[in-house]
């Protein structure tokens, strides 16, 4: 029996739609929209779609939301002024610096900016501050893909109390929070990394399995318990036919979307876990949407929070 579909797209709709009153109502009292501020330095290309649907949605949600551009060959000095110009204006509530910067910047170029974001504007949830106020499961910006997981579990009326998690990963930005909050709700966690024994068994005695690695395909049918609740959070550009048509049948769709753009995303989770798992993330569709209504969401949080509404 193929695994239940946990629709992303669904729930991020669902929150932007929550938003907009509080957002009306933060204008009435104030007399401006929530703010958010995000500064791009450089020209990924991955980089400039995600400032671009974050710019969107925000539009979209009642947020006023303004870009900063930074050339790649900038010093990081700019990127620095820039955060605290956006620090200290009162109508920006919420800042967010897009990763990765240029490597030209240094090694310790993202480290130096979180330090130098206000807490109270982090909407990304990565400054030291709110990274330890999530430790002590106190009050606190959250990283926005590890809540909007929650959320979606929520939302779908998955429980995590009294389940074994595992997540697979231990960034900064998924894998360490994730833990973090799975384990504030109840759930024995285990973390796995790339230096994890025996990691297909750590993970089949996951009742919900997150999976947060950057490679396509790696989870197989191999990892995962029957029925177990598996969250994708890979967001993979293959270009690779031989790839793609090792994953998908004949007969899929994806592979008639890849024959007409030469690329298509796919997870860090093999297709052919849904034939396992009970619920399932998909990608695109299942983590990546719930990122970008979290980032939303933080920000009309700040902007109450600041404004003590």
């Amino acid at each position: 029996m193929a695994a239940r579909m946990l629709d992303g797209t669904a729930a991020s709709a669902a929150i932007r739609e929550e938003l907009q009153p509080r957002t009306r109502a933060f204008l009435a009292r104030t007399g401006r929209p929530p703010g958010l501020g995000i500064v791009l330095a450089g020209n990924d290309p991955g980089s400039e779609i995600y400032v671009r649907n974050k710019l969107k949605a925000a539009g979209e949600a009642g947020i006023h939301a303004e870009l900063i551009r930074i050339p790649a060959e900038a010093p990081f000095s700019e990127v620095l002024e820039s955060v605290a110009a956006l620090n200290g204006r009162e109508e920006i509530d919420g800042l967010i610096v897009q990763s990765p910067l240029p490597a030209a910047m240094g090694a310790d170029a993202e480290t130096r900016v979180l330090d130098a974001i206000d807490p109270a504007k982090d909407v990304d949830g990565f400054t030291p501050v709110n990274a330890g106020l999530l430790v002590q499961n106190r009050p606190g910006l959250m990283a926005c893909t590890p809540a909007g997981i929650i959320e979606l579990l929520a939302r779908e009326g998955i429980g995590i109390q009294g389940r074994r998690a595992v997540v697979i990963g231990r960034s900064d930005i998924v894998g360490k929070p994730m833990a973090l909050l799975l384990l504030h709700r109840h759930a024995t966690v285990t973390i796995c990394h790339s230096r994890t024994r025996d990691l297909p068994a750590v993970a089949r005695e996951a009742d919900v399995l997150v999976v947060a690695i950057g490679r396509p395909a790696f989870v197989t049918p191999d990892f995962v318990k029957p029925d177990a609740v598996v969250i994708d959070v890979g967001m993979n550009a293959v270009t690779d036919e031989v790839l793609v048509r090792s994953l998908f049948p004949p007969d899929s769709p994806r592979l008639a979307a890849f024959a007409r753009r030469g690329s298509i995303t796919v997870g860090d989770v093999h297709p052919a876990v849904a034939g396992i798992a009970g619920a399932l993330t998909p990608v695109p569709g299942g983590v990546g949407p719930l990122t970008v209504a979290m980032l939303l969401s933080n920000t009309v949080r700040a902007a109450e929070a600041r404004r003590g509404a």
